[in-house]
C-alpha cells in the first residue's frame, strides 16, 4: 500500500482496535505514517522502541501488597486511560522473549493484571527479514494477531509531502528526474548510505545548511558538501545530484523566463527541463500565470503538463485562468 492508503487502513482498524503490523525496508516512513495518523484522529501517541526493552520492562516489577501478596507495578510508559495509539515499533527486531511477552498484549489487550483502555489500539511496525536489517523471525503465534500491510513508496505522494515540509527544490526537481532514486535499496549491493525518503530529507538540510555563510564556501565547501551527501544517498546518488545541482545552478532566472515567455530559448536536456519546470511551477501566481501559460504550451508535451501541474499545487487559482482553460483543451488527449 501507498502511504496515504495505509493511513486511510489504520484509521479503519483503529475503529474496530484491530492490531496491525507495518512491513517496509528501511527509510521509507512507517513511524511518520503512524505519527500522522495518530494526528489526525486526535490521538495520543506512545511510541515504545521494542528494540531497547527486556521482557520484564512490559511485565513490570512486582512488589508486596499489604495484605502480603505479589502485585505488578506496570511500567509508566503504558497508558491508562484516555484514547491513542500504542506503537511497538521494531517489534520484529526485539529478542524473542520480548516479542513472547507481546502475544498477551497485543490479542487480549491485556499484560497480566494491567488491562490496555478501551480508547487505545496496537500498531506495530518493521522491516522485512530480506532487507539485512537486524530481524528476528517472528513467532507464527504472534504474526497470526495482526493484520499485515507492506509499505510502497510512491513518487507522487512523496512530493506532496515534501512541498509542505520545505524540501530543498534541487531535490525536488533531481528526484522527478531521477523517480528511481526515492528509495534505491538493495540489500545485496547497498552500502551503509543509500537513498530513501528519510534520507534525501536529511540531504535537504544538508544542502541547505551549505549556503549558510557561517560554514565553509568555495572549493572546501563543495567538497565537503560533497562527502556529506555521499554519506547520506551513497556514491551512486551523490555523484548524479551533484551533476544535477550544476545544471539546476547555470538555470536562467524565472524572471526572465516569465518576462519573455514567447521568445526565450527552450532547452533540450530532459534533466534541463525538468529543473526549469520545478523552478518556474514553484513560481506560480495569478498575476504570471497567462505568461506562464504562454511559457509551458512551447514545452513538448510531457513538460508541458508537469510545469503547469506543479504551478496549480503552487497556485490553485491559476487552473480559472482563461489562459489555463485554453492550455487544457490544447492538451485535451493527454489529460483524459
Amino acid at each position: 500500500m501507498k502511504a496515504q492508503q495505509i493511513g486511510a487502513a489504520l484509521m479503519q482498524l483503529f475503529d474496530i482496535r484491530q492490531p496491525v503490523f507495518l512491513w517496509g525496508p528501511p527509510g521509507v516512513g512507517k513511524s511518520q505514517v503512524v505519527a500522522q495518523t495518530a494526528e489526525k484522529l486526535g490521538l495520543s501517541l506512545i511510541d515504545i522502541r521494542a528494540i531497547l526493552l527486556d521482557p520484564v520492562d512490559l511485565r513490570g516489577l512486582p512488589k508486596i501488597s499489604e495484605d502480603g501478596r505479589a502485585e505488578w507495578c506496570i511500567p509508566s510508559f503504558l497508558p491508562t486511560e484516555g484514547k491513542g495509539i500504542l506503537f511497538l515499533d521494531e517489534l520484529n527486531a526485539a529478542p524473542p522473549l520480548v516479542q513472547a511477552s507481546c502475544y498477551q498484549l497485543v490479542l487480549d489487550r491485556r499484560l497480566g493484571e494491567y488491562e490496555l483502555p478501551d480508547g487505545w489500539s496496537i500498531i506495530a511496525a518493521g522491516n522485512r527479514e530480506t532487507d539485512r536489517a537486524v530481524t528476528h523471525r517472528m513467532p507464527s503465534a504472534l504474526a497470526n494477531r495482526f493484520v499485515h500491510i507492506d509499505f510502497t513508496v510512491d513518487l507522487e505522494e512523496w512530493l506532496q509531502w515534501a512541498d509542505g515540509a520545505k524540501i530543498a527544490p534541487e531535490i525536488i526537481s533531481f528526484l522527478r528526474f531521477r523517480p528511481a532514486l526515492l528509495h534505491d535499496f538493495e540489500p545485496e549491493r547497498s552500502s551503509k548510505a543509500f537513498p530513501s525518503p528519510r534520507s534525501w530529507e536529511f540531504a535537504s538540510k544538508i544542502i541547505k545548511t551549505s549556503k549558510d555563510k557561517k560554514y565553509q564556501k568555495g572549493k572546501e565547501g563543495e567538497e565537503i558538501l560533497k562527502e556529506l551527501l555521499v554519506g547520506t544517498v551513497g556514491v551512486g546518488a551523490a555523484g548524479e545530484l551533484e551533476g544535477f545541482i550544476a545544471i539546476w545552478q547555470d538555470l536562467p532566472e524565472v524572471a526572465d523566463i516569465l518576462n519573455n515567455p514567447e521568445g526565450v530559448s527552450i532547452a533540450e536536456d530532459p534533466a534541463v527541463l525538468y529543473a526549469i519546470c520545478e523552478m518556474v511551477g514553484r513560481s506560480a501566481s495569478e498575476e504570471n500565470g497567462a505568461r506562464l501559460l504562454t511559457f509551458a504550451s512551447r514545452l513538448p508535451t510531457e513538460f508541458s503538463v508537469l510545469l503547469v501541474r506543479e504551478a496549480v499545487r503552487h497556485c490553485r487559482p491559476l487552473a480559472g485562468l482563461d489562459a489555463f482553460a485554453d492550455w487544457a483543451a490544447s492538451n485535451a488527449s493527454v489529460l483524459v
